[in-house]
């Protein structure tokens, strides 16, 4: 039994509870940096214990009502089609994914990119919410099919490197919903999207060789304590508190991985 791996599920889950982040932008680089796991199986295993810890932290969130349904759909709608496609292709050119050097890099920077988004949030929450409101129509009209792009782009690095369901999730959800998510709402509804996303690119990684079921237990057994006490307690901080937290791991794992 590997304590190491428990403890890091623990650490992992409390995260994504409290923020939507965390399965993939903290558990992946964390697994390959400290616990010496292979990139590849780092990113598959990855996805499957982002996604059964997830429907934990949704269980509490949708119980408080932190949950938008139809913002899921839509997101769905682009991500899941993508991650099939996606898989597909790996399988069919023989390749289980980006090399280890790539993915190394694409995590760091889109990592540092998230961090400067969530520290970004007010001004990008008020650009968003003066384009809602000076066109509003306008706005309402193209929001679904800007929804499920979004989601197409989260399906696409999802599968390839395990981060973006959460981390620029968050930053998507609220520059194309800033009126209607509040930040509890956002966590719930971007934990609720990022569940059935990180299952079927998960699923594809099993095809691919590339998940460790031992490991995945090991986490999971930390991992699901952790979630629930971060749902738990997340709802009741400050906007600014989770906010905050979020942009100085991301950008702490991010710069980490670049050096």
């Amino acid at each position: 039994m590997n304590w190491q791996m428990s403890l890091a599920g623990l650490l992992v889950g409390i995260m994504v509870g409290a923020t939507g982040v965390g399965g993939g932008a903290i558990m992946t680089p964390l697994l390959v940096l400290v616990l010496g796991v292979a990139p590849h199986t780092a990113i598959g295993t990855d996805l499957l214990y982002a996604s059964l810890t997830k429907i934990f932290g949704v269980g509490v969130h949708g119980a408080y009502k932190r949950v938008d349904w139809v913002v899921v759909r839509r997101l769905a709608l682009g991500s899941l089609p993508t991650a099939i496609v996606t898989v597909i292709a790996l399988r069919s050119s023989g390749s289980s994914g980006m090399t280890d050097g790539t993915i190394i890099l694409a995590l760091g920077l889109v990592l540092i990119l998230t961090a400067v988004s969530m520290v970004a949030i007010p001004f990008l929450l008020r650009t968003g919410t003066q384009q809602r409101l000076s066109v509003s129509t306008l706005y309402l009209r193209y929001q679904p099919a800007l929804t499920v792009l979004a989601g197409m782009a989260l399906g696409l690095l999802v599968t390839l490197t395990s981060i973006g369901a959460g981390s620029l999730g968050v930053v998507m959800l609220l520059l194309l919903y800033p009126l209607r998510l509040t930040a509890g709402k956002l966590v719930g509804t971007d934990l609720a999207h990022a569940i059935p996303l990180a299952l079927v690119a998960g699923g594809g990684h099993i095809l691919l060789g590339n998940v460790d079921f031992r490991m995945l237990g090991q986490l999971l057994l930390g991992s699901l304590p952790g979630v629930w006490l971060g749902a738990y307690f997340g709802g009741k901080l400050p906007d600014l508190v989770l906010r905050f937290a979020i942009a100085v791991v991301l950008a702490g794992v991010g710069i980490k991985l670049l050096t």
